[in-house]
């Protein structure tokens, strides 16, 4: 579990120590700022939700945090790779599941160290536990304790008791088996499996591997004294002596030759280059001993060059961990209310596993494991942990496995609308955005990209695909897009699955170039100069295909500097009824969300340029079911300073009163006092806006731009945008920074036309 060297010990203990010791911390998720908070949080408050949940004991998760609180649980008896170090020693590990635990599933985590190490005795601590949490980890207790701890909590409680070094393994040592048997065009039911190891971890494997279909006949597990047979007495317990085998044959190299799978959860140097030679065609071999596997991947290969490997190492492809599993059965247990977790919540966590690793990858995991090829194959039969899709496919297929098998106490009325939620906790646009997606799946759009070859605009084409949001159209050259989408291991087939445009060589060329001489030859644009264009400028030619009718809107701007973009959005683009009046970018922030504009456009605008921006943001607001609260910023403050831009923010108010318009809006003002109405109330106690504003508009770019790459850096906050206003849906140009994610939302805004929002 080291990182070995000193330098790297070094960093691992000041990683532990500084700037706070341990990985840990607690805090309020309720106010307390004044005696009226601490009489509800405390007395006398608290006594009404004491009295409530005597009287119904299931409203504990309504007025508690019991229903997303999980413990994890160790007396230290069997530490992964360190063995029997106690309790206390224990604790970092446990803090690190408890970080786990939160970060992949947002499930608050107590770790819960116990110096006892009589299995029934600890049983009896943790069962009397079962009023603190929604759910138990147990976790590092060595075999065979581990079985009877597991055994009597399971007997004694209500809620999910969950040996994660026996059925976290085993889950996800049952994915890959899955995905390894679809690579090598093999059956569970015909399969010989020889297994080592005959501890926690060991045992539940081979009883996973048997609910997947295994026959226990053809499963053969050697442990350090051998085989496991009928009549040996040597270190037998009830566990192995389910597996045990009627033969004369006694060690692992007995029973090697002709396995099609090898699980080894043992030791290092276990598994020999002539074993693997002897086994079966496409031999699968998850060598899982940690931290060296039963044998180096490089000599397994090198024995059978068809060998199909898994180890449990993250320096080695298909690392079998852990993670991939015990944050989202748990997460779906929880959602559910279940008291336990069944054999069916396994399977159905195992099936969502093994499904995610055939799919394309995403963007995320991607960006995460830059230079590993994430496609389905030998080298990637089990998604990767930062792959964000996990959360919402296992909890929510644990979710329903639990209601379909009786488990759940609080069924879900809608499994899809759960697994919106569940997306919508990891991608935090997902909510704000889910009408503007439902929108653009009913219109079909046709959305041309002018960066194509970007592997980001083509991770977005794959997901436009996906969701249904548009047609993608890109401008790129066909055989560096294939090759991009071969090396990012994209399932995309250029002019199969998206339509392109080949600068270097299109037959509408001649059309295009023609097109734009057409457009600019009053502006100094020669023939020449037209076909330079069409031949270089990729902006150009998706805005001359929008002039045309061949796409709705064009997507630019993932390299260089915006305005450039806009030069050419307007040369083709703009009308007199179609013009950019600014660029509203929305910023989603832990707790709020803020749209900010104008970020690009106009760097000083007029009044008139503000209240267009002011009209437009409010329209813009709407798409995404947010009524506009407006706020006009400035350095001045309600007349306060005779300031430039405090006259052209005052004048642009008597604009939009002049106009009626259907908003709220109100100015000019201090972004503190647009945010903070208390604050507002006592320097302005007669403004017509009442709240928080939602829309904050400035003076210049500087001041926008600045605020919402504060937003971004400071808090962290997500952008979607930014937003073209004023070209009625036409284009749209991001910036450099955008994520494939961004690109999909604004392709989803983009295939969404604006006449179909109030």
């Amino acid at each position: 579990m080291s990182e070995g060297s000193s330098e790297g010990r070094s960093a691992a203990l000041d990683y532990h120590e500084f700037p706070t010791p341990g990985k840990l911390e607690i805090r309020a998720t309720k106010p307390m700022a004044n005696q009226r908070d601490l009489s509800r949080a405390y007395s006398p408050g608290v006594a009404d939700a004491c009295l409530e949940i005597k009287a119904n004991p299931a409203d504990s998760v309504r007025y508690t945090a019991r229903g997303n609180l999980v413990a994890v649980v160790t007396n230290g008896s069997a530490v992964l790779g360190l063995g029997n170090i106690g309790a206390l020693a224990a604790k970092p590990v446990m803090e690190g599941k408890a970080v786990l635990f939160k970060k992949f599933a947002a499930i608050d985590c107590f770790d819960i160290e116990v110096n006892e190490t009589d299995p029934v005795k600890l049983a009896e601590i943790v069962a009397s536990l079962e009023p603190t949490f929604g759910a138990i980890n147990l976790e590092d207790i060595k075999a065979p304790d581990c079985f009877v701890v597991e055994r009597l909590c399971r007997e004694k409680m209500n809620i999910p008791v969950f040996h994660d070094d026996q059925h976290g393994t085993a889950i996800v040592v049952g994915a890959a088996a899955v995905n390894a048997l679809k690579v090598a065009n093999k059956r569970f039911e015909d399969v010989k499996v020889v297994s080592t190891g005959g501890g926690a971890a060991g045992i539940a494997c081979l009883n996973m591997l048997l609910k997947l279909g295994v026959k226990r006949e053809n499963v053969w597990l050697c442990d350090i004294h051998g085989l496991v047979h009928e009549g040996r007495e040597v270190d037998m317990n009830p566990e192995k002596a389910a597996f045990a085998q009627k033969t004369d044959l006694r060690t692992l190299a007995d029973v090697i030759p002709g396995a099609d799978l090898f699980l080894g959860l043992s030791g290092k140097g276990v598994l020999k280059a002539d074993m693997v030679r002897a086994m079966a065609k496409d031999p699968i071999v998850l060598a899982l001993a940690n931290p060296d596997p039963e044998i180096d991947p490089a000599e397994a290969r090198a024995a059978n060059p068809d060998v199909i490997m898994a180890t449990g190492r993250s320096d080695y492809p298909n690392q079998v961990n852990n993670v991939l599993c015990f944050p989202f059965i748990f997460r779906g247990a929880l959602d559910v209310g279940a008291t336990e977790i069944n054999d069916a919540m396994a399977v159905a966590c195992v099936e969502g596993i093994a499904e995610l690793a055939r799919a394309s990858s995403s963007a995320e995991a991607a960006a995460a494991y830059q230079g590993e090829r994430l496609s389905f194959g030998r080298d990637y039969l089990i998604p990767k942990p930062f792959d964000p899709r996990l959360l919402a496919i296992v909890a929510g297929a644990v979710a329903q496995a639990a209601m379909e098998s009786g488990v759940a106490t609080r069924p879900l009325d809608d499994i899809e609308a759960y697994k919106a939620r569940l997306n919508a906790s990891v991608y935090r646009s997902s909510f704000i955005m889910r009408r503007v997606f439902e929108v653009a799946r009913t219109a079909e759009r046709r959305i041309v990209f002018a960066e194509g070859e970007d592997e980001r605009v083509l991770r977005a084409a794959q997901a436009m695909r996906e969701e249904g949001v548009g047609v993608p159209i890109l401008i790129g050259r066909p055989d560096v897009m294939a090759l991009r989408c071969e090396r990012a291991a994209l399932p995309l087939k250029v002019g199969t699955d998206f339509d392109f445009v080949n600068p270097e060589d299109d037959p509408r060329y001649r059309e295009y170039w023609r097109t734009y001489h057409q457009i600019m030859q009053r502006r100094g644009v020669t023939p020449d100069l037209a076909r330079a264009i069409m031949r270089t400028n990729t902006t150009a030619i998706g805005a001359v295909m929008v002039a045309r009718g061949e796409a709705d809107s064009l997507i630019c701007g993932t390299f260089g500097q915006f305005l450039w973009h806009l030069n050419y959005v307007r040369q083709v683009l703009a009308t007199p009824a179609l013009t950019p009046v600014g660029a509203l970018s929305l910023m989603i922030a832990e707790k709020t969300l803020l749209f900010v504009a104008d970020t690009q456009v106009n760097p000083e605008p007029t009044a008139a340029q503000i209240a267009e921006t002011v009209i437009s943001a409010a329209r813009h607001a709407r798409r995404f079911g947010v009524e506009p609260k407006i706020a006009l910023c400035s350095h001045s403050q309600f007349g306060n300073l005779d300031t430039d831009s405090g006259r052209r923010m005052r004048e642009a108010l008597q604009i939009l009163d002049a106009r009626e318009v259907d908003f709220i809006y109100e100015g000019e003002m201090h972004s503190d006092l647009a945010l903070d109405p208390e604050l507002r109330a006592r320097i302005f106690p007669n403004s017509r806006m009442e709240g928080a504003a939602n829309v904050l508009v400035f003076a210049n770019t500087d001041a926008a731009s600045a605020v919402r790459n504060i937003i971004k850096m400071v808090s962290g906050g997500l952008e979607v945008g930014p937003i073209l206003m004023g070209m009625g849906n036409r284009a749209h140009i991001v910036t450099p920074s955008i994520t494939t994610r961004g690109l999909l939302n604004i392709a989803a805004l983009a295939g969404a036309p604006v006449h179909t929002y109030g």
